[in-house]
């Protein structure tokens, strides 16, 4: 990838989270992104291409930091469904976390039929179908990935209503309710990261 296209990626994907998607206009992405309209174009051919490209990136960067920092914090298979959890509170902890940019997409673009909502929903069909795999390889049914999905998406609601980190400790316990698993420990691990 160009370091143009790269730079032009960064900017849009930080100023769509921040702002709103429909807030952004190309001209800002340009002005700080510093690079020439004819470059921009010659990378996306519209703000729409720009727009599915970065929910595209946003989609496996966050995937894989999730899968890294899970397999981190839980090197026993069978901790890695409410690690999950313990992740989420690490992204919440973060500055200037204003939600899920995916669920923020969706709610802006509520078209079902806009590429921009299709894109963002498709990447909480992968985040599911991790959730699933994760509870398989503990050895647990695969059927509560929906309700871990929904667990995750409602803390990460919370989080934005509340500005704290809380929620994804309570959905963690909710999900080992759910799931008959012994209630959480605080993960030590976590601590030593803040």
């Amino acid at each position: 990838m160009s370091k143009v296209r790269e730079r032009i990626l960064e900017v849009a994907s930080q100023l769509f989270y921040q702002k709103g998607i429909q807030a952004v206009g190309v001209d800002a992405i340009i002005v700080k992104a510093d690079v020439a309209r004819m470059s921009f174009y010659r990378h996306f051919k519209s703000k729409e291409g720009l727009v599915l490209a970065c929910i595209l990136r946003r989609d496996e960067v966050l995937r894989a930091w999730f899968e890294l920092e899970v397999n981190r914090l839980a090197p026993n298979p069978k901790d890695r469904p409410l690690a999950v959890f313990d992740v989420l509170a690490l992204r919440f902890a973060t500055e200037r976390y204003r939600g899920c940019g995916f669920i923020n997409t969706m709610a802006e673009m509520a078209d079902p039929e806009d590429a921009a909502h299709q894109a963002a929903a498709e990447h909480k069909t992968r985040f599911q179908d991790y959730l699933a795999r994760l509870l398989r390889e503990a050895g647990l049914s695969e059927e509560h990935a929906s309700d871990l999905l929904l667990l995750f998406d409602g803390a990460v609601v919370s989080a934005v209503r509340e500005g704290t980190e809380v929620p994804a400790f309570r959905a963690k316990r909710m999900a080992a309710l759910l799931l008959g698993v012994p209630a959480p420990k605080p993960n030590k691990k976590l601590s030593k990261t803040r």
